[in-house]
């Protein structure tokens, strides 16, 4: 059954979701201040809306789909935010990666205010598997409510997991992107490693198939660190924001993260050589002396 949808952010990974959703049927309405990205979506069959409010007016779920807590706290609370036509009948969907507790009190607010419910809704799976509708995703709320947008993550989601309550489904991806982030920088040591070795890293992960090193990042990304495949599948400036979400976390919760951290400090380092907007294979350079 086709929904009737808002999407609030059409960035690299909106304009993935809003295209899954198109292909899919849904009615879609999008916001986002960059009105190439809404003209590119809107070429797809989506209509352009003047403002999160004017999004989310006529639709039954509202997907946002942004970059910090912050955005998503004026996207909802600000002026023509959601909130102002915001009813219990209409349900938000976050698939941002934004803090657990932030998460958590901007649903309490919503819901005591308005009647709206909110579920995070943080996925894995990057922009193939938004598209292919195979995104893993996790989320936090009531259960009722998970249910509730399951009627959209169908169609987006090959495994769709409530975490527990509101801010878990954050708190979940916050442990992917550790991962994440920790298999990213292996990869690129282990192609190091292997160069120097006289092997051909990019044989490594047929090679490695099967046994307890095997893993998705090895087996997606190790061929394309060997190369300096540097074409964008994701940025290093968003993975420093999930790692400084993760430091954040584990600050509050005294939660030792010694390989997180060193990982984050390598990431900063990047950041400083004006590599925030490119993708993950630039921790290559930094192995590289570049």
């Amino acid at each position: 059954m086709a929904e009737t949808v808002a999407l609030i952010g059409a960035g690299i990974m909106g304009q993935a979701i809003a295209t899954r959703l198109l292909s899919c049927g849904h009615a879609l309405a999008v916001f986002d201040i960059d009105k190439d990205k809404v003209a590119a979506l809107v070429q797809k069959g989506a209509k352009a809306a003047s403002s999160p409010a004017a999004a989310a007016r006529e639709a039954d779920y509202v997907i946002l789909s942004l970059n910090h807590a912050d955005i998503v706290s004026k996207a909802v609370f600000g002026g023509d935010g959601i909130a102002s036509v915001a009813t219990p009948a209409k349900l938000l969907i976050d698939m941002s990666s934004i803090d657990p507790a932030a998460t958590a009190e901007m649903a309490a607010r919503l819901k005591s205010q308005t009647g709206m419910a909110w579920v995070d809704c943080p996925l894995s799976g990057g922009v193939p598997g938004a598209l292919a509708g195979k995104l893993t995703i996790m989320a936090g709320g009531e259960a009722a409510d998970f249910e509730r947008a399951r009627a959209v993550m169908k169609d987006l989601a090959a495994n769709y997991t409530l975490m527990g309550g509101s801010g878990a489904g954050q708190t979940t991806k916050l442990v992917n992107q550790l991962f994440c982030a920790l298999a990213f920088q292996a990869v690129a040591e282990a192609v190091k490693l292997a160069e120097a070795g006289g092997v051909d890293p990019a044989s490594i992960p047929a090679a490695l198939a099967g046994g307890r090193a095997d893993g998705r990042i090895m087996q997606e990304f190790m061929a394309k660190f060997a190369a300096r495949d540097f074409a964008p599948t994701g940025s290093l400036g968003n993975m420093l924001k999930d790692l400084d979400s993760i430091q954040a976390f584990a600050l509050k919760t005294k939660t030792p993260l010694p390989l997180t951290s060193a990982v984050t400090d390598l990431h900063r380092i990047l950041i400083a050589m004006g590599l925030g907007s490119k993708d993950n294979a630039e921790v290559m350079r930094l192995l590289d002396g570049q």
